[in-house]
């Protein structure tokens, strides 16, 4: 976790004392700051107004799951006003900063309803979000209602629809599987351990096995995956089809440019592909973090 602090020149002294505080980089507002503190921070606080934070934010701004999070001070100390990521930690760095004398100002829906978001609710329970665009869906039921929690212990399949948030155990890496049909459990399972063996993974850093929902049926993947006590997902096609896979695929046999390169990057954080599409007979694996 990186923290910086950027401040406007004649609000330099309350920057410092809040970098002091928390235990965070200072840097001096340049045309580039934002930009530069966006390339390796996890969260930024911008003692200025909110205006210019907006501006300098704008076009950088790509992903709620993976931008930074900001949070606006005004020069005199008195408001923190988390800007964008508020559930990916710029609330929870507006409510530090009272410990400063500095009031949080929380705008999102689910904390001014007294409730908590799914991304909280992920992060408390030592997990994330696997299929982020339920995110909305999840949230707005939440402000409506109660929503189930439903709490599965591996070996585990899963087969859920759009608006089911799925949240699984941190881990670095996600596999994605195919293979031909009929493939048997032992040759599957063989696939596996080679891969991770080559990519020099353990079986206990995987957080989720990925592949098609065309494949819910095979045997092979259903049993390899729980011989490995790891948890299987089965992804839409049109999840899928956003991530076109680097390698050649025979996958047009089911209508898909591929299976398990997409089934890996779909499933990750990072959407880094770690292990290309290697073969192994008839069953196919890529890795991603």
């Amino acid at each position: 976790m990186k923290r910086t602090v950027i401040a406007l020149g004649r609000f330099e002294e309350a920057g410092k004392k809040v970098a002091g505080f928390l235990g965070a980089e200072f840097s001096p507002y340049s045309k580039e700051a934002f930009r530069e503190a966006f390339s390796h921070s996890t969260h930024i606080v911008a003692v200025m107004s909110t205006g210019i934070v907006t501006r300098s934010i704008a076009p950088l701004l790509r992903s709620k799951w993976s931008d930074p999070a900001v949070v606006v001070v005004d020069p005199g100390l008195s408001f923190a006003i988390p800007l964008a990521g508020g559930h990916h930690g710029a609330n929870d760095l507006a409510w530090e900063l009272s410990g400063l004398g500095i009031t949080p100002v929380i705008t999102t829906a689910t904390e001014r309803a007294g409730k908590s978001s799914v991304e909280i609710i992920a992060r408390d329970h030592g997990s994330r979000v696997l299929n982020q665009e339920s995110s909305v869906n999840v949230n707005t039921a939440i402000l409506d209602g109660d929503v189930p929690f439903y709490c599965i212990s591996g070996p585990a399949m899963i087969l859920a629809g759009r608006e089911t948030a799925i949240l699984v155990k941190d881990g670095e890496y996600s596999v994605g599987v195919g293979c031909r049909r009929g493939a048997g459990k032992e040759a599957v399972e063989s696939a596996l351990r080679k891969a991770l063996s080559l990519a020099s993974i353990p079986a206990g850093e995987v957080s989720v096995f990925a592949t098609t929902v065309k494949k819910s049926h095979e045997q092979g993947i259903l049993g390899a995956v729980r011989a490995l006590g790891g948890t299987l997902i089965f992804l839409d096609d049109d999840v899928l089809a956003r991530y076109p896979p680097e390698s050649p695929s025979r996958a047009g046999a089911v209508g898909l440019a591929g299976v398990a390169e997409p089934s890996a990057l779909a499933a990750s954080r990072r959407k880094e592909l770690v292990m290309k599409k290697t073969v192994f007979g008839g069953v196919t694996v890529a890795i991603a973090r």
